[in-house]
């Protein structure tokens, strides 16, 4: 079991678009990780944050937008998201905060 700390960096933040809004319908909550996390250190990582069980794990990572910086050319950082599927009963309330 990894330290709070460790999970933290893990899950960096929660995703609150509409995409994300339609997708906690379907009992799923996306957040930001870590570009090198993993699905088992997310789950673990979600588990013991929040305390509800995790069903499953999708991830995708956006590559990061070119753009204009003062007439120079700069890049965006990539980002990764995880989709996180709760059990049946497991709910987490984003609009909280970690």
């Amino acid at each position: 079991m990894s330290s709070k700390a460790e999970q933290y960096d893990v899950i960096r933040k929660p995703i609150i678009t509409e995409k994300a809004t339609m997708a906690s319908e379907s009992n799923a909550v996306v957040f930001e990780v870590a570009i090198d996390a993993n699905k088992p250190q997310i789950k673990e990582a979600v588990e013991s944050l929040f305390n509800v069980k995790v069903k499953a794990v999708n991830t995708s990572i956006t590559k990061g937008k070119v753009k204009r910086f003062k007439g120079q050319l700069g890049k965006r950082k990539d980002v990764k998201k995880a989709y996180v599927t709760l059990e049946e009963g497991n709910t987490i309330d984003v609009s909280t905060g970690l």
